[in-house]
């Protein structure tokens, strides 16, 4: 049950599930009796900050920064980048593609936009000018 709680936060990606998985065993040893079952993990990943969806910080930071500050956008990576307190190339390259995939953000020529998804995820409640937006193309 520890192993299923793992993959369903490890992005897809064995590299992530490999360090998530040694984290709650570390965790698992020092907490517990060293068994790695289903409340061990959610434990763990609670305190590594990864949450059910497999968002960390920096990905609920860029959610946040969206949704709360630029009102869901658009906003150029720079300026996202910027907000978060992260390097441009971190969000385009850890938090971005994550959180595509998993439809809480589009990229639009414009900048990147929150989706209905993301709004919900963050707890506000949408604002109209961000709907406009998602009109805006791919």
């Amino acid at each position: 049950a520890g192993a299923i709680e793992i993959a369903g936060r490890c992005r897809g990606t064995p590299r992530i599930a490999n360090r998530l998985l040694r984290r709650v065993r570390d965790w698992a040893q020092v907490h517990g009796d060293g068994v790695v079952d289903q409340p061990s993990a959610s434990a763990a990943l609670a305190l590594y900050e990864v949450d059910a969806l497999g968002m960390d910080r920096i990905d609920r930071a860029v959610l946040d920064v969206l949704v709360r500050r630029f009102g869901g956008g658009p906003v150029g990576l720079s300026t996202l980048a910027v907000a978060v307190g992260e390097e441009p190339e971190t969000v385009e390259t850890v938090a971005e593609p994550f959180l595509v995939r998993l439809g809480m953000i589009i990229r639009t020529p414009r900048g990147r936009v929150a989706t209905p998804a993301a709004w919900q995820h963050v707890g506000v409640a949408q604002a109209l000018p961000a709907q406009s937006m998602l009109d805006l193309g791919d």
